[in-house]
């Protein structure tokens, strides 16, 4: 075994979060092969200082270095790797670390979207809680439909399903922003094959975030931003430290990132009456903070450990820590609103939803050489937890009590996997390639548990704005779920490799699926190579989906989100959920047609089977019976009814294409030019026609858009670099309200946004730099008054504006590279 100080070994002991190794029996059955190895290496003349250098060799392998080839032919995918193979028949596309800090955005899933088109994120995904998470679409498809990966094992999902209308709108994806942007080495995107190599449920395409593992050095930056409209100032600090663990290859790197938001603003003039009397006329109406990004406090702390144990088996450990605090702003409440007691707000209500989040992940295992087969055995347990409060309210039911802060119970997520995954790569003499055999098994037990609120934040009508948990959504959910999977990528001559892939899947009271992946890619030589792919994939429904609740009031109405096997949602027809079954089909193009010049393109067909979704609102008043079940569930005060259920069959045409050359010059440094196209075109093929309505094809149609373009120049000369980006986003429809006079589709204009960043090096490892994104200032198009009144003029923009709607946003920023 390496010798590891004392320090290194309480390090690593704080790290591994109480990860239980069978450290006696590893050591002892392994010192004496050991032994053995040693005596025959003796026996053999062989010299000590060879034996070390043998044994570094081996633990490098397990570390799995980076690959550097062209585009003619990869390396092995062995399991040690927690990277995708490049240039193969699966399409990956990278982006570096460094490119995510250019972007000028703290937030790793901003960031990425930012410098990959075919990635969409909005700034404000939804309303109420919804705000909580930011997600992405991968090819247009729903944030679900995406499978997150770090270091290539499945990331937990969260806590939080996103019951509110927007581009995520019934999805409880993984939340990448929860992992420090100074930990990631880089990020790949997947998507082809990611069905069959990573999970049945990457319909979309799979993202893995590959963390840093560096022996030593690191780096600390200092980020401090706001608005052009002198609001949402914001304070960023992330830091990284690798260090050696023994002399052996082993490493232990530490990140930490935290960030301070302050809110903006960017909603309408009231539009209403604020008081019964004269000050009606001359009051200030700019009071309602519903439009806005919310205040919000991240702290978030990551390892990533490896260390040999003895010869060929290496212990690793990957986990990550995050605490979060923000506040939502809810509907504005005045003084004339009935839902106001004006004994407490005399001069009306702004409401606001709280989150406290703690989100936990630790990965721990055992990667080993044995049986001449590449091993790795893990076991992941992650736990989310977000608690809710209703503050700056009231209960207008108890019109004497002065509380105005509510406790609105809580939502957990829990996810346990335990999984063992194998690779060879073996040559038989009549193969003009080597062929690389992975297989593995994986167990999964996930868990989704709402906790009941206090009795005076849902008792009647409830806290204003956010009614709590009432006790008919209390539940504790749980699925067991048992996988395996078989990988075989050869060739049949030497130019010419295919790959397949298939996967099982049991879920248990749900389902059991086969899915599959057969990808080909000819290489004509060393620059040009086309590749095509067919997958199969599933998506069950999330324990969330099944079991969730949340009320959302509107101005004069409230839409409540009712869990799909309750008694409320089986009246209005709801049934048994299944999961979706999706099909793809790809072609693709990879080039280097001169040196410095790299080419990718893609077409993709994607076609999904009982696509879920929220339902359209049920209005009670259509239903006599159905008033007595919500008074039955402390729901009185609901006026509409939804629920989510499977409702269409969709299908995407879609393709991108992405190029970028460096230019060497002799006195004016190096230029890189890159650009990006993505278009996804979503239609629906059929829908259950009584469970839907205009509003809620619209979200799935034409909430984000359809195409993306972006262009970018990175100059770099002595001490000097300056990165200079321009980005179209397409059009999108929005809709303000899911029923009433507020659900009326509006187009929003194609935008053109700007980012800039000048950095200068004070020293070599000292650099500043400045930048700003969205340098022109671009607001979304303003949407007319006959919608946004609906809402008390709040809606000025489009809430879910995929390039946001706050302006542009200045930066300053110093890093220190050690």
């Amino acid at each position: 075994m390496a010798k590891i100080s004392r320090f290194q070994l309480s390090l690593v002991a704080g790290v591994a979060f109480g990860a239980l190794i069978p450290a006696k029996q590893i050591f002892a059955a392994d010192t004496a092969s050991l032994s053995s190895s040693t005596s025959k290496s003796t026996a053999k003349t062989v010299s000590v200082s060879k034996v070390k250098t043998a044994t570094r060799k081996k633990n490098a392998a397990l570390q799995a270095a980076a690959e550097s080839i062209d585009v003619g032919g990869h390396s092995s995918n062995s399991v040690f790797s927690p990277s995708t193979q490049r240039h193969s028949t699966t399409q990956v596309t990278i982006v570096t670390g460094a490119e995510l800090l250019k972007t000028g955005q703290t937030n790793v899933l901003s960031a990425l979207a930012q410098a990959n088109p075919a990635i969409t994120t909005a700034a404000l995904p939804g309303g109420g809680a919804s705000s909580f998470v930011q997600t992405m679409q991968l090819r247009g498809q729903s944030p679900d439909d995406t499978l997150i990966l770090v270091n290539g094992h499945r990331r937990h999902i969260g806590a939080n399903f996103n019951s509110n209308s927007g581009t995520n709108w019934g999805s409880e994806p993984s939340d990448i922003s929860l992992i420090p942007v100074s930990a990631i080495d880089h990020i790949e995107v997947v998507t082809e094959g990611a069905s069959a190599l990573y999970g049945q449920d990457a319909i979309a395409g799979a993202v893995n975030i590959v963390l840093k593992h560096n022996t030593h050095g690191g780096s600390i930056n200092f980020k401090n931003s706001g608005y052009y409209a002198g609001d949402g100032q914001a304070l960023d600090g992330s830091a990284d430290y690798g260090m050696a663990l023994g002399h052996n290859g082993g490493y232990l790197d530490l990140a930490a990132q935290v960030t301070h938001q302050l809110p903006t603003t960017r909603g309408g003039d009231f539009y209403g009456s604020l008081f019964n009397d004269g000050r009606n006329e001359t009051a200030d109406r700019d009071i309602q903070r519903g439009l806005g990004t919310p205040k919000s406090t991240l702290e978030t702390i990551s390892e990533n450990m490896s260390i040999p144990l003895v010869n060929d088996f290496n212990f690793y450990s990957t986990s990550t820590f995050s605490h979060r605090r923000a506040n939502v702003a809810e509907t504005y409440r005045s003084a004339t609103s009935s839902w106001t007691n004006v004994n407490l707000y005399p001069n009306g209500d702004q409401p606001y939803i709280a989150m406290d989040q703690y989100d936990f992940e630790t990965d721990n295992g055992i990667k080993a050489r044995k049986f001449g087969f590449a091993w790795d055995a893990y076991i992941t347990y992650a736990r989310d937890k977000q608690n809710y409060r209703t503050t700056n309210s009231e209960n207008i039911s108890f019109p004497d009590s002065g509380q105005t802060s509510f406790d609105d119970g809580a939502s957990i997520s829990t996810e346990l996997t335990a999984g063992l995954r194998g690779s060879r790569s073996f040559r038989p003499s009549w193969a003009p390639r080597p062929i690389n055999l992975r297989f593995g098994a994986e167990y999964r037990h996930d868990t989704f548990q709402m906790t009941q609120g206090e009795m005076a934040s849902w008792y009647g009508l409830g806290a204003t704005d956010h009614p709590g948990n009432v006790p008919m959504s209390a539940t504790y959910q749980n699925r067991d779920v048992y996988e395996g999977n078989v990988n075989l990528d050869f060739y049949v001559t030497k130019k010419w490799e295919w790959t397949l892939g298939g996967r099982v899947g049991s879920y248990n009271n749900i389902a059991t699926v086969e899915t599959g992946s057969v990808g080909t890619r000819y290489n004509f030589n060393k620059r040009w190579a086309i590749r095509a792919n067919i997958n199969t994939g599933y998506r069950p429904p999330t324990l969330g989906a099944l079991s969730y609740f949340y009320s959302a009031p509107y101005p004069g109405y409230t839409v409540d989100q009712v869990p799909a096997n309750s008694a409320i949602a089986k009246y209005l027809g709801s049934s048994k959920m299944s999961g979706e079954y999706s099909r793809s089909y790809s072609i693709g193009l990879d080039a280097t047609p001169v040196d410095d010049f790299h080419i990718t393109g893609n077409l993709y067909y994607i076609a999904i089977n009982g696509r879920m979704g929220s339902t359209k609102s049920f209005s009670v008043a259509d239903y006599p019976g159905l008033q007595s079940l919500l008074n039955s569930a402390n729901l009185s005060s609901a006026t509409s009814i939804s629920y989510y259920a499977n409702l269409y069959n969709t299908q995407t045409f879609g393709g991108d294409l992405s190029a970028d050359y460096t230019l060497h010059t002799k006195n004016m440094g190096k230029f890189r030019f890159a650009m990006g196209i993505n278009f996804s075109d979503n239609e629906i093929r059929s829908a259950k026609d009584n469970l839907v309505n205009e509003y809620t094809k619209m979200m799935v149609l034409h909430s984000a858009p359809k195409n993306r373009e972006q262009i970018s120049v990175n100059w770099e000369m002595g001490k000097w670099s300056v990165f200079v980006q321009e980005m179209r986003y397409g059009s999108i429809v929005y809709m303000a309200a899911p029923t009433g006079a507020g659900a009326v589709p509006f187009t929003q204009n194609p935008g053109f946004i700007t980012n800039m960043e000048v950095n200068y090096k004070i020293m070599p490892h000292w650099s500043v730099g400045v930048g700003a994104n969205n340098l022109g200032n671009k607001y979304p198009t303003r949407v007319p008054s006959s919608i946004s009144n609906t809402q008390q003029g709040l809606s000025k923009y489009a809430s879910y504006s995929p390039y946001g709607f706050n302006g542009g946003m200045y930066y300053v920023k110093t890093s220190l590279d050690f």
